[in-house]
């Protein structure tokens, strides 16, 4: 149900927060990335549980002229609206980087891989051994 843009709920109101400025945007790239086909999602926690989510949208010039990276962050925000805000964590702040593919994918495809890399920390990749194990 939505109120005046609001994800409301029967029992609270879940929102996102939006991140609007560069300094918000730059805090952000110190922390967690998670790649994807789609998009780059960027997270970092600032360690505030009880202020809501806030989230950021970046689509880059080399991905298209202005009606194409327009369309790019509308279906981002619409997905983030529609599904990903639920998902989000309180006190944290997401940036998402668009990829062109966005552009042409499913907006199904879309809310599943956001929510996704939203809900699932990326794997920790193994330690770089110095030598072949088989020394």
């Amino acid at each position: 149900m939505t109120d005046r843009g609001r994800l409301t709920s029967s029992t609270e109101e879940i929102t996102a927060g939006r991140l609007k400025s560069r300094p918000q945007f730059l805090a952000v790239r110190a922390g967690e990335q998670r790649k994807g086909p789609l998009f780059l999602l960027e997270v970092l926690d600032r360690n505030m549980p009880e202020e809501p989510a806030r989230a950021g949208f970046t689509v880059t010039k080399k991905h298209g002229n202005a009606v194409e990276r327009n369309r790019m962050r509308r279906r981002l925000k619409e997905a983030v609206r529609l599904t990903a805000g639920f998902a989000m964590r309180p006190g944290h702040d997401y940036v998402i980087v668009a990829r062109r593919d966005l552009l042409t994918a499913p907006f199904e495809r879309i809310t599943r891989s956001l929510r996704e890399r939203i809900e699932n920390k990326p794997k920790h990749k193994r330690p770089e051994q110095a030598g072949s194990r088989k020394e």
